[in-house]
């Protein structure tokens, strides 16, 4: 398999899982989490690549210390998930941009690490990201019922005697591979774009809980493919490629919605029908 192919697979296989697990980011409200993560991790990949092991290695050493330093600070008492996420972020990236500049020996370009490169994906990232996927699905599959019923009343899920943290610690355990399975194609930078573009569009459409955890994988793979190709043609980055296609799509669900709700869209009964109906 050539590199163009392996890249076509790998924008699928991200893609898909990226746009799975960002349903759950999107419709639990976490997508600023799972940006703070996406720049948080930078440090990580940065170390590991001038240590000589795996770039998504070190990244997913990082997410784990982001979700444990982004859980004390929102225990503390004033603080909340978004300031803990707010200072991640820009603390994550800072301390990988210091790094960066500290490290001149990288072998790994630092546009590479933000922006992705998904021309030089492995066959051990693709492997990657499909495990991932297939395990949030499984997951999904498994504790669907508790994700929603967590996720569409919180307070009702409290009120029924369960825990909220397990479910919670799930969401972000899952955001958490994901953004690391994404780094290799599309960076630090811009794997946010692939968990919540393809989510944001298929929820302006699709009526459904089901629905859009149905619709979200088939847009993120589309937004790789056509990103992918995008590349080619015109001899661009991939990655800001693939960016701009989940925004593309988020823009045509905007539209598709914006004209759903036009006054001559909007389904009315005519006058003589409802007086036929009324006097039968």
């Amino acid at each position: 398999m050539g590199f163009f192919e392996r890249a076509l697979v790998a924008a699928i296989v991200i893609g898909a899982g990226a746009g799975f697990v960002g349903a759950l980011v999107v419709l639990r409200r976490r997508t600023f989490f799972a940006q703070a993560l996406t720049h948080g991790t930078y440090p990580g990949a940065v170390a590991a690549a001038a240590l000589g092991i795996s770039v998504p290695l070190g990244a997913a050493v990082a997410s784990v210390v982001l979700v444990g330093v982004m859980a004390g600070i929102a225990r503390v008492r004033r603080q909340g998930a978004q300031v803990a996420a707010g200072i991640v972020l820009t603390g994550g990236f800072a301390a990988g941009a210091l790094l960066q500049s500290l490290l001149p020996g990288v072998p790994v370009r630092a546009e590479s690490l933000l922006v992705g490169s998904i021309l030089t994906v492995t066959d051990g990232d693709i492997l990657l990201a499909a495990s991932i996927a297939l395990v949030a699905v499984a997951l999904v599959a498994m504790f669907g019922k508790e994700i929603a019923y967590s996720t569409f009343d919180p307070a009702g899920f409290r009120a029924a005697g369960y825990r909220e943290w397990p479910i919670e610690l799930l969401v972000l355990a899952l955001t958490a591979a994901t953004v690391v399975s994404a780094l290799p194609a599309v960076g630090a930078i811009l794997a946010i774009a692939l968990i919540a573009a393809p989510a944001a569009a298929a929820r302006l459409v699709v009526p459904t809980y089901r629905g859009i955890l149905m619709a979200t994988p088939l847009i993120g793979a589309a937004s790789g493919v056509l990103g992918v190709l995008a590349s080619r043609a015109f001899a661009i980055a991939a990655g800001p490629s693939i960016a701009l296609a989940a925004t593309a799509f988020f823009l045509l669900a905007l539209g598709i919605s914006k004209l759903r709700g036009l006054p001559w869209n909007r389904v009315s009964i005519p006058v003589e029908t409802a007086e036929d109906a009324r006097i039968a």
